[in-house]
């Protein structure tokens, strides 16, 4: 039986291959979803991450190292200052080639430092306290406390803070034993270093994020019954 040689395809040039378009990656609805939801944490971080420098920060310094209140916010402040410097100067490097830091610094980042601050240590809006009495009684409140809570509202404004400071006759007049320990007391400092907030008609998970929010920043918290359900927020003094 004669021997067949077998067909042997043709192989195509090697340039003609190099001009053959590569096939396309089909892009998903999963990995496009995936895709934005990264994108969303990222920039969700960047927002994040001044505040949380700012505050946690503060917290640190204050309970673990001992620093005054105002010189320890005063440093978070700075550091939030420098996290703000370093945005500003990326975006100015990739827009004109040039970081500019020292102008950054001085007239964009630190005006919104000093800015910020200032708002949140002296502004309590009405709607998020219960009487005016705790409106007026605002700026007793420990700074950090103040900064850490007008923080929160900007992310949650139906918050409300339902109580600040106290006197024995306020624990008389609602019906509960006289606490000689409580932090809504001013303490030497001069300042209460307690609040209370509303979680009544709040849903549950909206309570725990709360919650989770002033202990991530270093803060105690106690969810307890005293006249009402609230959240006990408190900076143990030094």
């Amino acid at each position: 039986m004669p021997y067949v040689i077998p067909d042997i395809p043709d192989i195509p040039d090697i340039e003609d291959l190099l001009r053959e378009p590569r096939p396309r990656r089909q892009v998903t609805l999963r990995g496009l979803l995936w895709a934005l939801g990264w994108f969303a944490v990222a920039v969700l971080v960047l927002i994040v991450l001044p505040f949380l420098v700012l505050l946690r920060t503060s917290t640190y310094l204050y309970l673990d190292r001992g620093v005054p209140g105002w010189l320890a916010l005063a440093s978070g402040g700075a550091l939030a200052l420098v996290v703000l410097t370093l945005y500003g100067a990326w975006a100015s490097k990739r827009l004109t080639g040039r970081a500019r830091v020292r102008f950054l610094a001085k007239w964009v980042a630190l005006p919104l430092v000093l800015f910020y601050c200032g708002y949140t240590l002296l502004h309590l809006a009405s709607v998020n306290a219960k009487t005016e009495r705790v409106q007026s009684y605002y700026t007793s409140l420990h700074p950090i406390l103040r900064v850490a809570v007008a923080t929160l509202i900007l992310a949650d404004d139906e918050l409300v803070v339902t109580d600040l400071s106290r006197t024995p006759e306020d624990y008389a007049a609602m019906g509960l034993p006289v606490y000689e320990a409580s932090l809504h007391y001013p303490q030497e400092d001069g300042y209460v270093h307690a609040m209370d907030l509303r979680t009544m008609g709040r849903p549950g998970w909206r309570n725990m994020l709360t919650q989770n929010y002033f202990r991530l920043l270093g803060l105690r918290t106690l969810r307890h019954v005293g006249t009402a359900d609230h959240l006990h927020v408190s900076l143990p003094p030094r």
